[in-house]
């Protein structure tokens, strides 16, 4: 057993005796428009990938959390604060970033379509996705139903965010993030088969839904539509989440 104390091990210890990878944050910024999934992205106008569209990401600054840095990203580069955020997984390959080794931590958001920031720097990409239901690997993204070629490995960072989605519908109160404070059955059902990619029964949905406790009428209904007012629900657990 050393006899040295902590403080004279860490005053004496090289910082820069392995080498460090960068650290990184990319956000999955995920809305649903017009019965499709969408996710921001913006496009790079310097090397690599110049040309080429990328989520909103960053490095971490050496005092600041991960979740913190997520955040940062979002205000600057999409006007958006105080909307649900979770960590979704590390990508770590090597060679996915041919300026150095960069790790990136990426997270998926998730906003309301009346929330979601207008287009400026950034494009709201529909998301096509290759596979059923929890299959995973990359999707394919399209603006103004052109491709969009994604740099990096973001198109899989991207499947990686809709698989954990459709994972977690069922199960989770999440799908509730994508929709207004108050909302119809008909939204709520347009959201899950939106994030799942086909149909559900919309009577034995609308009972689940109702059996769920997860729902709490208002009292309300919709207005200035062309159609019977539907009721409004809100979550009554929407910090759950």
């Amino acid at each position: 057993m050393t006899s040295t104390s902590e403080d004279d091990f860490l005053q004496a210890y090289d910082a820069e005796r392995f080498q460090r990878p960068s650290l990184a944050v990319d956000v999955v910024l995920l809305t649903v428009v017009e019965h499709s999934l969408r996710a921001l992205v913006i496009q790079r106008h310097e090397h690599p990938y110049q040309g080429c569209w990328t989520l909103p990401g960053g490095f971490v600054g050496i005092d600041e959390g991960l979740a913190d840095a997520s955040r940062r990203v979002l205000r600057e580069k999409a006007s958006l604060s105080d909307v649900f955020l979770e960590q979704l997984h590390t990508f770590g390959d090597p060679a996915r970033d041919p300026r150095t080794r960069i790790v990136t931590v990426a997270h998926v958001a998730l906003v309301d379509a009346a929330r979601a920031p207008a287009e400026g720097a950034g494009r709201w990409a529909r998301i096509e996705v290759p596979w059923a239901g929890h299959t995973g690997g990359p999707v394919e993204l399209f603006i103004d139903d052109e491709p969009v070629e994604l740099g990096f490995d973001h198109a899989a960072i991207v499947g990686w965010a809709v698989r954990r989605l459709r994972e977690r519908l069922d199960a989770s109160p999440i799908g509730f993030q994508l929709l207004p404070a108050r909302f119809t059955l008909r939204q709520l059902q347009e959201v899950h088969e939106t994030v799942r990619g086909d149909l559900v029964n919309k009577d034995s949905f609308r009972r689940r839904m109702l059996a769920s406790g997860q729902l709490e009428a208002t009292g309300e209904r919709e207005r200035a539509v062309g159609h019977r007012p539907a009721e409004l629900y809100r979550f009554h657990r929407r910090a759950a989440v």
